[in-house]
């Protein structure tokens, strides 16, 4: 039966007349969509914004319904109509329904503006199509409220309705600031009014792959003869009766849905697969509670169980985006990343605007390692949604990840003027900063994210590192320790600590962390080599030479290692097998100016001069300041009887490092060879006293006799 429904002058008073049923066509969604932007309002205050529909005229008073929690508090409201005509909605003739989060308020205006009609949402099923028109409160991505009109499908209309009213829930994709607008039919009736949605704010993330955000599409609206019969009997009119209260009976399937989706929403997955299952059981072609359980059961660590539920979601019903999408986060999680992008491919298929499912098809093509793909769909997702935080957050790792460190930061900046709490943005964000050398910068945004979420263990190493590079090798390792404790299996932070202890000399305890970040990663090189630093400087030398190769065992790219090795090698006398790993060095890193002066020694001690001269020469090309180059190739000019080309040499280290007493040391004997006696005792000499200064007694008196034999 088909109701036609009058207002009286009333404050609100409606008078409801019953009419015969007649056959209606269903409409298109742009036929919809004009109907539904000539009665949609915006309401404002200095506190924010909601939407309304306009149910009435009378006269030149125009009453607007809408969500009770648009109008919560007693405040100046304005009502915009859609010809941008601005009204004020007088408190004192807002009226809040008891019991239900409706209310309704009065606007005067001499202009006409069209009033809704009023459908029988009692007679809606589950996959009616179902539309909500509003305005988006404004965002860091959308400065001002614009009309939004979204289409979707109905997935429950509930007999037994939640706190506030609400039992009529649909999946179109709304926005903050739509609350109080109209849901309506294909016929475009009013049928219920839109009060809380399955928006950004409410999205939930992968805690495995933060990259990932599940959506569920539980959009929850007030019936619209729930509005009918909260009126008081005097104001129903006395030319029909009111609308008839439902008749009680045994609670059906939409029932149970909507109270899975409301304990799913409250973070009690248990309670919510529960009354999924008694949806299920009584409606087993119910697809949406399949979706909506395997989302539950994704939470409570079933991926396989999820996965059947999504499954069989899809086989009743093979054109639900949802579904396909929540599929392919599974499949993702189960590093079948091309599944999950056949599955993103199909939710795009069947709703192109589906921001979300861009963003995920990025993120399967990123970890594929096609990064101008996954660009293409971040930039899509934003494009579709540029309120999409998460799609600015992964195209900056993107931009990261290619070297445009500038536009990363941008992309960041973006993520979290949109979302002001997000700690992966904050922390990526510091890890740019970190790469682009400022430190200072990474500092306040690891703060930041540990601010946030005081837990966040990357946040703390990271933190660490920047204070490790600006030489608080104090405050690094205390920032490690915080690292360590809210997640005592992080290897990096241990790995880190070592390195800074270290430095400070706490070998050994540099050496306990060590041992830990390779009891949680067998396998990681790096500790190996700091491991070995740390023996090498306690003069194990066997130890680390053990673990230079065992490094070298778990990344033979260790450049480092190699390098180390051969220092090894270089102090136990074995010169070919030090000149072997440092051309490994080089080879892996050829602007390894350390391992080319390292390598030209070892060839100096095995007299092959031209070689060691070779290497230096080619340090120096990679670092023209190398003060410890510049003092060997003056040493090999010396041995090939170039005093000249020696002392040139010796001058340029003592010109780099004023305090060089080996260089003054050498550059004496070859002035004395020169002739040059005077200038050869006087190099002597101040060799002489910086020895002594250096506390290096033995040479200190080597040089005095030197001095000594020459003066006489």
């Amino acid at each position: 039966m088909k109701f036609n429904y009058l207002l009286t002058p009333a404050l609100i008073g409606v008078a409801v007349a019953i009419v015969q049923p007649q056959m209606a066509v269903a409409l298109s969604s742009t036929e919809v969509s004009k109907i539904a932007k000539a009665m949609t309002v915006l309401i404002e205050n200095q506190n924010g914004s909601g939407s309304g529909v306009i149910i009435r005229r009378e006269g030149d008073t125009y009453t607007v319904l809408t969500a009770k929690h648009v109008l919560e508090n007693p405040d100046k409201y304005a009502v915009v109509t859609p010809d941008d005509s601005r009204y004020e909605l007088k408190y004192d003739t807002v009226k809040k329904m008891p019991g239900v989060d409706l209310a309704i308020g009065q606007f005067t205006s001499s202009k006409t503006y069209p009033v809704a009609k009023l459908g029988n949402s009692d007679d809606i099923s589950e996959g009616a199509t179902s539309y909500v028109a509003g305005f988006p409160r404004p965002s860091a991505a959308i400065s001002i409220s614009i009309y939004n009109f979204v289409e979707g499908r109905v997935t429950a209309n509930a007999s037994k309705a939640l706190r506030d009213g609400y039992a009529l829930v649909y999946n179109n994709d709304t926005l903050p600031g739509m609350s109080g607008g109209p849901v309506l039919n294909d016929k475009g009736e009013l049928v219920g009014i839109h009060g809380r949605g399955d928006t950004a704010e409410n999205y939930q993330i992968s805690d495995k792959n933060p990259d990932i955000i599940i959506k569920t599409g539980f959009n929850l609206g007030i019936p619209i003869n729930t509005f009918l019969r909260t009126l008081p009997k005097a104001e129903v009119g006395t030319r029909v009766g009111a609308l008839t209260q439902p008749t009680s009976k045994e609670p059906k399937a939409d029932d149970f849905y909507i109270q899975g989706g409301d304990k799913y929403k409250k973070g009690d997955y248990p309670g919510a697969i529960e009354a999924y299952n008694q949806a299920i059981r009584l409606n087993p072609q119910y697809s949406y509670a399949f979706n909506d359980r395997g989302n539950a059961r994704y939470y409570l660590g079933d991926k396989q169980g999820a996965l059947k539920d999504y499954n069989q979601a899809l086989k009743i019903n093979p054109e639900y985006a949802f579904a396909y999408y929540n599929r392919g986060n599974i499949l993702y999680d189960f590093d079948d990343k091309r599944g999950a992008l056949a599955d993103y491919n199909q939710a795009l298929k069947l709703n192109p605007n589906y921001s979300s499912a861009y963003n995920n098809r990025g993120n399967a093509h990123y970890a594929l390692g096609d990064k101008q793909r996954a660009l293409a769909d971040y930039n899509l997702a934003i494009k579709v949604d540029p309120g999409n935080a998460e799609a600015y957050y992964n195209r900056a790792n993107t931009r990261a990840s290619l070297g445009d460190k500038q536009g990363a930061i941008t992309d960041y900046n973006q993520a979290i003027k949109i979302n002001p709490n997000y700690v992966f943005a904050y922390n990526n964000r510091g890890n740019t900063r970190y790469d682009l050398g400022d430190y200072q910068g990474a500092i306040a945004d690891y703060s930041q994210a540990v601010k946030i979420n005081p837990n966040h263990s990357s946040a703390y190493n990271g933190r660490g590192n920047s204070r490790y590079y600006l030489g608080d090798k104090q405050g690094a390792i205390a920032d490690y320790t915080l690292a360590l404790k809210t997640s005592p299996n992080n290897a990096e932070a241990y790995y880190n600590r070592g390195n800074a202890r270290s430095d400070l000399k706490d070998l050994q305890a540099a050496i306990a962390d060590y041992n830990q970040a390779i009891k949680l990663n067998a396998n990681y090189s790096a500790a190996y080599n700091g491991r070995g630093n740390a023996f090498y400087y306690l003069g194990e030398k066997q130890k680390a030479l053990a673990d230079y190769s065992q490094a070298i065992k778990s990344n033979t790219n260790n450049s480092e290692a190699y390098y180390n090795r051969g220092n090894v090698y270089f102090d136990l006398g074995n010169k070919q097998g030090a000149i072997a790993d440092y051309t490994q060095a080089i080879k892996i890193n050829p602007n390894y100016a350390y391992a080319y002066n390292n390598r030209g020694n070892a060839k100096y001690d095995i007299n092959d001069l031209q070689g060691a001269l070779t290497d230096y020469n080619q340090a120096l090309k990679i670092i023209p300041n190398y003060v410890f180059a510049y003092y060997n190739r003056g040493n090999v000019y010396r041995n090939l009887g170039d005093l000249e080309g020696a002392i040139a040499d010796y001058n340029k280290a003592i010109n780099i490092d004023a305090n060089y007493a080996q260089a003054y040391h050498n550059r004496g004997l070859a002035r004395y060879d020169l002739g040059e006696q005077q200038a050869g005792i006087s190099d002597l000499e101040t060799a002489a006293n910086l020895y002594k200064m250096q506390g290096n007694t033995a040479a200190y008196q080597q040089v005095l006799e030197l001095i000594r034999k020459r003066q006489r």
